[in-house]
């Protein structure tokens, strides 16, 4: 089991489950010009199926602990409605990895997705979900939300690790794809949509990538209380890495949502780096990342 590690540290053997998320989920309103009462109820409602969808289907034979379960949470807010039951906004996804041997939470995943689009029509609260056929709008954008969680956290404990969730990703991309047409699902949508989420993970150009991503939660991370010279030292060659890439693919949603989860993590642990480490890891998150160049200058301090 890929995570027994943490298990035995942990020394508890708690109640186990099938389940593999343990996803905390929230749905705001506010922005919504006129809620009624009963809209009101709606919303609590659309929380309690998203909710129960995200933390009660299961993916996988492996047996998870209640403490091994993956970590996130799903922030839906909800600006526009076009017609009764039907409403849009945007979701913050986020995923979350213990680091081994600390109490330390790391981010490993962090996506706004801009095209959240949510349809609650009476016949549509079953939340069945179906991998090899198209069901509903919402129940395939919950599945892509799992299963992109799933194949990044099993990539950061083994390499490539998430390869089996990652082809389910894309048939769930693909099917709703092929039913929806253009939009968050397709090729010609905008870069940072779910398809390019998708076609980032599973493009062989990004291998590198996740092999970096892969040494540098378990190689550095994980080690870094033990041995903070090489987690630099891996963290830095896994930059030069996303530098390489990034002249390949120029503007990847995977490496922004990567420096979206990491900006200060990053910050942390070049902090106490040479000055040589720290000149460049600024170079290279600044010109990948360049909107948080005034936070990464605190390196060079």
């Amino acid at each position: 089991m890929k995570k027994i590690f943490i298990l035995l540290f942990l020394g508890v053997f708690s109640k186990i489950s099938a389940q593999e998320l343990s996803c905390k989920v929230v749905v705001n309103s506010s922005q919504l010009k006129a809620t009624t009462s009963g809209d009101k109820q709606i919303f609590t409602e659309i929380e309690q199926a998203i909710a129960g969808f995200m933390n009660n289907q299961r993916w996988t034979n492996d047996i998870f602990s209640e403490r091994e379960k993956i970590k996130c949470s799903l922030i839906i807010n909800l600006i526009n409605t076009s017609g009764q039951y039907r409403y849009s906004g945007n979701a913050q996804f986020q995923v979350i990895r213990p680091v081994y041997g600390t109490t330390y939470e790391s981010v490993i995943f962090q996506y706004i997705d801009q095209n959240f689009t949510v349809s609650f029509a009476p016949e549509d609260r079953t939340m069945i979900f179906n991998e090899q056929n198209y069901s509903n709008l919402l129940t395939s954008t919950l599945a892509f939300y799992s299963l992109t969680a799933l194949t990044i956290d099993y990539d950061s404990f083994s390499k490539l690790g998430g390869n089996p969730y990652l082809e389910r990703l894309f048939n769930v991309v693909t099917l709703a794809g092929a039913s929806q047409g253009k939009g968050a699902w397709s090729y010609d949508s905008d870069v940072r949509s779910r398809y390019w989420v998708m076609e980032n993970l599973r493009n062989q150009q990004f291998n590198a990538y996740r092999d970096g991503f892969y040494e540098y939660h378990r190689l550095a991370l994980d080690d870094f209380a033990n041995n903070p010279a090489n987690s630099r030292k891996i963290a830095l060659e896994f930059l030069n890495t996303l530098k390489i890439i990034s002249n390949l693919k120029a503007n990847s949603i995977i490496i922004n949502t990567f420096f979206d989860a990491k900006s200060l993590e990053l910050i942390n642990i070049f902090s106490e780096g040479s000055k040589q480490e720290k000149q460049e890891a600024f170079n290279i998150m600044s010109a990948l990342d360049p909107d948080k160049t005034e936070a990464y200058r605190k390196l060079m301090k």
